[in-house]
Parts: structure tokens; sequence; C-alpha cells
């Protein structure tokens, strides 16, 4: 976190009483989004093209950014159309760079509002808004002697933020390998710089696999590139069917407990019961905006497009940052498809949607 002299901290507090009800963050906030700590922010300082449709931003976080540890993920605010819409991306960059300064790497999804903005269309200079990082997928403290990496396509993000931590490190370091899956060559996110490090590195090795000339990446490629993955720390990010088939690998080999995945979307519903549970009206009722969602999008997603400040987190069922109440109505878990009353009660509004008419206390 960028520091504040004493004597500003001081004056802030002394003035405290004089702003009431507003804060002296308010007003720092109006002079400038860097300056407030309540609701922090980042100016995008460079943008650098990584491959046709992913993008490198360096962030210059404002007073109220806490830091971060390799492999953990940010949520990042972009106004659209006069409403805030928010998504999380992996954290790139070392944590505590000399600079000050954060990275991410986002990669442009088909018809996507938010990260083909950030791809394509953010240029230096723009402000975004910035949560706090999150996340468990990192590297203990206590380092293992071998770890292995598996990735495909953008999962290769959180891992690049630790291996860039990694060369670093001081010595000892352990013998990394990793195993990375791409479409092509050229879409093959950080391939020059893995390229360079493997050159330069003796412990590190990195396996590139190419989707349209062999195919999916498969548990025997996995072995075949790296024999002693049962002797190996894993950390894996990529689609779910390659999370769902290294968990039931790593179970059956009975090594759970040494395999670590990130996950960037909950699993779909099955499409039979969400057609058998329609979607219905949501009522905000702290603000009076109503909206009339389908059975799929999250009721946090359905807040921020109606304009709603809704709270949030994660935006993944994790942190329970998003929680709101139910004044009344039923909603589904997306997660597992299943239909909860919750009236008077508190959900996630992440990974929850509507299954007929809700009213939520926002």
């Amino acid at each position: 976190m960028p520091a504040v002299p004493a004597l500003v901290r001081g004056l802030l507090d002394a003035a405290a009483w004089l702003t009431s009800p507003l804060t002296p963050d308010d007003y720092l906030g109006l002079v400038s989004p860097l300056l407030s700590a309540r609701s922090p922010a980042g100016r995008v300082t460079a943008v650098r093209p990584e491959t046709a449709d992913a993008t490198t931003l360096a962030l210059r976080p404002g007073r109220g950014w806490a830091g971060h540890r390799a492999g953990q993920y940010l949520p990042v605010g972009v106004e659209v159309d006069g409403a805030w819409q928010w998504r999380t991306y992996s954290l790139t960059s070392v944590p505590g760079r000399s600079d000050g300064l954060l990275t991410i790497t986002v990669k442009a999804v088909p018809d996507g509002t938010v990260s083909g903005r950030l791809a394509h269309r953010t240029p230096p200079g723009t402000v975004l808004r910035l949560g706090p990082a999150q996340g468990d997928f990192v590297l203990p403290d206590r380092l293992p002697p071998r770890v292995l990496m598996i990735t495909a396509g953008s999962g290769i993000t959180p891992v690049m933020g630790m291996l860039r931590t990694l060369m670093r490190h001081r010595p000892p370091h352990p013998d990394v390998v990793l195993v990375h899956s791409a479409p092509r060559a050229r879409d093959s996110i950080f391939r020059s710089e893995l390229g360079e490090a493997r050159r330069q590195l003796p412990w590190l090795r990195c396996h590139e696999h190419h989707t349209r000339q062999r195919g999916r990446l498969t548990l025997d490629d996995v072995g075949r590139l790296c024999p002693d993955w049962r002797q190996r720390e894993t950390w894996a990010c990529g689609p779910a069917t390659l999370l769902a088939a290294l968990e039931e690998h790593w179970y059956r080999a009975g090594l759970a407990d040494r395999l670590h995945v990130e996950r960037f979307q909950i699993a779909p519903v099955p499409s039979a019961k969400l057609d058998a549970t329609p979607g219905g009206r949501v009522v905000f009722t702290r603000t009076g905006v109503e909206a009339v969602p389908d059975a799929t999008t999250p009721l946090l997603v359905v807040g921020e497009s109606a304009g709603v400040s809704m709270p949030y987190g994660c935006r993944r069922g994790i942190c329970f940052g998003c929680l709101t109440p139910v004044r009344y109505g039923r909603v589904r878990d997306l997660r597992t498809g299943e239909v909860h009353e919750r009236t008077g009660r508190t959900i996630q509004t992440c990974v929850s949607a509507a299954a007929g008419p809700l009213a939520l206390d926002a």
C-alpha cells in the first residue's frame, strides 16, 4: 500500500469531525479516485498486447491498495454505459514490485462486455476500480522441492504471477515443470518470456501443447511430459473439463491433497433444471429498481446491470463478500441448479439466480 505521511494521517483524523456525516476520504475521492481508501482505484499506466486477444494492463493503485500474494485474483470495476461492471482477473505481477505497479492480463471473451473493453479499448490514463486481492490459489511460504503446474489458455495467468515471484526468490528454487496448452504457438500467452526463462533457469522446464495439432491435453500427455507427477505438488488452472479430469485422476491416485486448482467460472447448471424453473421479476427494495432476468444470470450481475450498487467480492461464491438479504422469494444456486426458499435469509448473489418473484434488500 502506498505510504501516507504521518502528518497527512493526522490531518485526516482531525478533519473527520468537521466533515461528518461524510468523511475526509469521501472528499479526497472527489478530488481523485486514487486518493480514496474506502473505494480503491488504479490508473492504467501501460498497455501491452500479449496475443491477438490477450492484453496486459499495468496499474498504479491508489491509497486503498493493501497488497497481494502471487496467484491471487483482483476484482476490477469498469464503467460501461453509466454502470459499473465488475469482473475478476488474476494478478500476473510480483507482489511488492519496487515501482509499485500491478499487472493483470485480460483475454477478450467473444461478446464479452468487460473483457473486450479492457483488452482492446482501455488506453493509458484510464481509472479502474479495484477490489481487494483474493483467493487461496497461492504458493505456500515453505516451498515444496518439486512443483508441477498445468495450465490451459488464460489459465496461465495466475501461474505466471507465481513463476515471476519464484524467479525473484532466493536459491534454492524448487524444481518446476510447467505444462501449458494453447490452440497454437501464437495463441500462447507469455510464450516469449517463458521461452527466455526456460533457457536461463536450470530449475524451470516448460512444455507447450498445441491443441490445433494434437487435440486436447490429456492425462496421458501430462504423464508423458512429467513422469514423476506423483512426487510433485501440483497447481492447475484452465477449463472446467480439464480441471475435473485432473481432480478425478489425482483422487484415484490418492493424491487429492497435493492438487490445487483455480476455476475462473462456476460450473454450468444442468439445462433440465433450468427448463423446469424459469426466472422471475426481481425488485431491489432500497432503490426501487426492478428487473426481469433469465434463469441463468447471477443476481449480482442483474443488479449491477440495472445500476444498483451491489456488495461484491470474488464473484465466484468463495469469499461471501456479496451477501445480500432476501425480503421474499426463491433463488437458484447456479453451482447445483437447486432451488431454495430464502425469504428472510441472506444469499450469495454472485452464484444465485431468481427462481420466481424475488425482492432483495439492495
